[in-house]
């Protein structure tokens, strides 16, 4: 059976020769595993789409329980991030990321615009990539089911808590004094302009997900506490994620 929708490529595998398998995140059926024959060979049509981050029109041949790439013609190739090693790990790990919460067959389109937007931000907007990567972190966190409650304190109700913090395991904004009615786990003080870019990220329209601007200081506790939300949801760590870090400390 043949499938024309539109992927971006989220991990790329050489196998055998001159083929490889790629993770691919469709359109209409959300991660795929793809084989993509003869991509490495000289002058392969299949080159170009079969390369991580490109996102392109695909048909996809599907027999049983394998899927390979019959053609495709590539859309966004986001090519500054691609040629940038600083800017590659960081869509790396956004891709990692993507990768981790997709589900197999499961259409995610919520998804998918949000790492593509991200992407493009990286590419062509002027924004901090600090910004960028805590945007992308708390806002996938959102769409996957894991929206923490920033709106007011979880035990008092003050929508301006005192000394506020965000516990990561529980997922809630709190005053410091109320952290006993949340229950245990580690929790992050918050700058006031963070909890506002927080605030913008999590209830705020996705079309215009990047348009905030914060403070240094609250870009710095920004970019700690959506880090740390997202690692703590999951429950893992990201290679990719360590090695973005190394680029930033300068190798």
């Amino acid at each position: 059976m043949h499938i024309t929708t539109q992927g971006l490529v989220l991990r790329e595998v050489n196998y055998r020769d001159s083929d490889k398998l790629l993770s691919v995140l469709t359109a209409e059926g959300g991660l795929r595993t793809v084989r993509a024959r003869g991509c490495r060979k000289r002058n392969s049509p299949l080159a170009a789409a079969a390369q991580l981050l490109v996102y392109s029109e695909m048909t996809l041949f599907e027999y049983r329980d394998h899927v390979s790439l019959n053609e495709a013609e590539s859309l966004q190739q986001f090519r500054r991030v691609r040629s940038d090693p600083e800017l590659l790990s960081l869509g790396s790990y956004f891709a990692q990321v993507m990768e981790t919460v997709s589900v197999e067959g499961r259409a995610d389109p919520a998804a998918l615009s949000l790492i593509l937007n991200s992407l493009y931000a990286l590419d062509k907007l002027n924004k901090p990539q600090a910004l960028v990567k805590a945007a992308y972190e708390l806002r996938l966190m959102c769409v996957e089911g894991y929206e923490p409650l920033v709106d007011a304190c979880a035990v008092c109700g003050r929508s301006e808590p005192d000394q506020p913090r965000l516990n990561l395991s529980a997922g809630v904004l709190h005053c410091a004094a109320c952290g006993q009615g949340v229950g245990e786990g580690t929790a992050l003080p918050l700058t006031e302009s963070a909890l506002a870019a927080m605030r913008h990220i999590v209830y705020g329209d996705p079309k215009r997900l990047f348009s905030f601007s914060v403070d240094e200081a609250g870009l710095a506790c920004l970019s700690q506490v959506c880090e740390r939300f997202l690692l703590t949801q999951l429950d893992r760590g990201f290679h990719t994620l360590d090695y973005y870090k190394q680029w930033k400390a300068g190798m």
